[in-house]
């Protein structure tokens, strides 16, 4: 019998935002996988480190942080071989997914190449995007509200086009592009309606109102949150 492929979602960081289904999953599976940079440690193995006890086969898959479909290409490749090994011999395996599998999370393109050949099971966690809407007790949308996740890689136009469309946007991969994500909030006058999070539920977690985050450049793990009436509560 073959094994089957869990993605776990683990949640942003807290290591008790862990489900009970993942939790139970990563308890009873023989191998475990991860992500990690090229150098250094795995974040992801880092959120569950404190629920392992020694008994998992570890697979380390390097990801190079690039923006580049190459060779992060060849990385998933050459991953879902080693899995699908596992899995052919008869064990299940627990993918590691920081926040949820499916919400901008590297373990679907796993899943494009490996569904259509093993069980495969998604057990969804807590998203970064839920995580930092609680941390600033700033909810998301109310009543007919429309909520819209944007990168802030998208060009200046089309981003400020897309805040105007919508009642509350969430702005993802901020990263180096503050300083301009920034501008075009200012620009469209709704710098006060704007909040800043990085380190969701870490040790590391910031939250400042946008006009008072310094610098030109914002963690990986940061997030701007607005909504055009201030708070979703008022109107």
């Amino acid at each position: 019998m073959k094994g089957t492929l869990y993605g776990l979602g683990v949640g942003p960081g807290d290591p008790e935002l862990i489900t009970l289904k993942a939790l139970r999953i990563l308890e009873r599976t023989r191998v475990l996988a991860y992500p990690a940079p090229e150098n250094g440690e795995s974040l992801v193995r880092g959120i569950v480190a404190g629920h392992l006890d020694g008994h998992h086969e570890e697979l380390c898959i390097r990801v190079p942080m690039v923006a580049a479909r190459f060779p992060a290409r060849d990385v998933y490749d050459r991953a879902a071989v080693e899995l699908g090994r596992h899995l052919n011999n008869g064990r299940d395996v627990a993918m590691l997914c920081e926040g949820d599998p499916f919400f901008y999370g590297s373990f679907m393109y796993l899943f494009g190449r490996m569904a259509e050949r093993h069980a495969v099971e998604v057990v969804p966690g807590v998203s970064s995007l839920m995580a930092c809407a609680a941390t600033l007790g700033a909810p998301l949308a109310a009543r007919n509200d429309v909520l819209s996740v944007l990168p802030a890689t998208l060009p200046d136009e089309a981003l400020a086009q897309r805040i105007r469309d919508v009642d509350a946007v969430a702005i993802i991969k901020v990263g180096r592009h503050l300083p301009r994500v920034r501008t075009v909030i200012e620009g469209m006058g709704l710098t006060a309606q704007a909040r800043y999070v990085e380190h969701a539920t870490m040790a590391s977690e910031k939250i400042l109102p946008l006009a008072e985050v310094d610098g030109d450049t914002a963690p990986y793990f940061s997030m701007i949150l607005l909504h055009a009436r201030g708070n979703a509560w008022d109107g």
